[in-house]
């Protein structure tokens, strides 16, 4: 075997050598003799059968297994004579050549190993976390809206007029060119004024009655509604108003903290605004990290981290975004790239830059993980699934079943992954500037003050 390495850089190697013939066949001879000695063939005895007759009838075969075998063999001798491991290695190598002539078979491989990442200034990269202040103003906000939420429905004065976030009962018929519609009559319905339950317009229609008040309403079922034979339809609601409801008025004091906290019996009116102050800061520290600092933050892992990418990596990441993209052109492009391989390739290689961007991040975040000790157990990613399907009306078996099959898992754990990473270094940031700033209290000298003699 005529071997040469090629390492292109310290992410990617060319492996490149002959197979001669004459070592190929020895190869054949042994596994078809090995293959001899389990095989069962009418007429003959097991492991009797004719070294021949097995290679005859199973050449094809035999011979894809010699050649499989010769090349494993001049990988392993690619990667000790690099002093590659061959954990280092990712992904499956390439066979990017493969001709057999009269004496041997050249041979070319490309290999892509696990880049050298250095993390020696990833504090620089993290941006400077600025938390909103969250006011008394804001508190006192939150718990009165947390209060009324909890407190009860009573009926309205009669001469009140219906405002979004009030609670109407009423009896509603719907017409359609003059003839009521299955489905579009109710009595005593009971529907937050604001909520966006029915179709657009129609609570809108209601604001302003009154306890008592008919009202015919004309609105029009959206293109898309799910029945069918409504969608796009205009008709009209027949509404009679029975009774207007609001949230009675609730005080917040101690029994009402020991309501909302119940691990806490000794709870106090004190502590359930603490407990509110503290929801809020994640809320606003949540929204400032998602919205804004994890996307400078991964800006910045691409400006200022760099390091070779395994090719074999960012084509199969080019191969995922190809695929995807596919379901959102129109009929006339698919059709295009459907009919053009050239296309599809243009198509293909348009997303080379986001599929390097990707595969970087995703090796940094890796490293950062393994080198922080964050990771994410499998069941938190079937928790996670579960919990998102029950808030979109789905259901979770079945979203759960669907992720399997279609070997999605490893994709969501990752982003589960990154985002706790991410999260971790913006809250290291916030933690070194508080230790940084109870430092420089601490060491800051007291002023001198000096005393005035009193005149006596």
């Amino acid at each position: 075997m005529n071997l040469k390495t090629n390492k292109i850089n310290s992410a990617n190697v060319i492996a490149s050598g002959t197979i001669a013939l004459k070592d190929l066949e020895n190869k054949i001879v042994k596994i078809a003799t090995k293959l001899s000695k389990t095989l069962k063939i009418d007429g003959f005895r097991k492991g009797k059968v004719p070294l021949a007759l097995v290679r005859s009838r199973y050449q094809d075969n035999i011979k894809q297994d010699a050649q499989r075998e010769a090349v494993q063999d001049m990988l392993q001798a690619a990667l000790k004579e690099l002093n590659i491991a061959a954990q280092q290695v990712i992904g499956d190598p390439i066979i990017t050549k493969f001709n057999e002539n009269a004496e041997n078979i050249d041979v070319e491989i490309k290999i892509s190993l696990i880049p050298e990442i250095n993390l020696d200034n990833i504090e620089q990269c993290i941006p400077e976390v600025k938390l909103p202040k969250i006011t008394q103003k804001d508190i006192d906000a939150r718990a009165e809206d947390i209060a009324k939420r909890e407190a009860p429905l009573i009926n309205a004065a009669k001469t009140k007029k219906l405002e979004n976030g009030d609670s109407a009962v009423f009896d509603f018929e719907g017409f359609i060119d003059n003839k009521a519609f299955e489905g579009g009559k109710a009595e005593n319905f009971e529907l937050v004024i604001g909520s966006g339950q029915f179709i657009p317009g129609f609570e809108d229609s209601m604001l302003g009655m009154k306890a008592g008040e008919e009202k015919d309403i004309k609105v029009t079922f959206p293109e898309n509604y799910q029945a069918k034979h409504l969608a796009g339809k205009e008709a009209v609601f027949k509404i009679k108003l029975h009774a207007i409801k609001v949230r009675d008025k609730v005080e917040l004091n101690d029994d009402l903290a020991k309501k909302f906290m119940p691990q806490n019996p000794e709870a106090t009116l004190k502590d359930f605004m603490a407990e509110v102050e503290k929801q809020l800061q994640f809320e606003a520290k949540t929204k400032l990290y998602n919205e804004e600092l994890k996307e400078k933050l991964v800006e910045n892992f691409l400006k200022n981290i760099l390091f070779d990418l395994p090719d074999l990596i960012v084509e199969q990441e080019m191969d995922l975004l190809f695929r995807n993209s596919l379901g959102t052109l129109s009929a006339e492009e698919l059709k295009a790239i459907q009919e053009s391989v050239e296309k599809a390739k243009e198509k293909r290689e348009s997303f080379r830059d986001d599929a390097q961007k990707s595969v970087r991040v995703t090796f940094i975040v890796d490293s950062l993980a393994k080198q922080k000790g964050i990771v994410v157990q499998d069941n938190e990613v079937f928790q996670t699934l579960y919990y998102e399907a029950m808030m979109m009306g789905q259901n979770p078996e079945e979203v759960i079943e669907y992720y399997k099959n279609n070997n999605l898992f490893p994709a969501i754990k990752m982003a589960m992954i990154e985002d706790r990473v991410l999260h971790h270094l913006l809250d290291s940031k916030i933690d070194s500037e508080k230790k940084s700033d109870s430092k420089s209290e601490a060491t800051q000298k007291p002023k001198k003050t000096t005393k005035k003699k009193e005149v006596e």
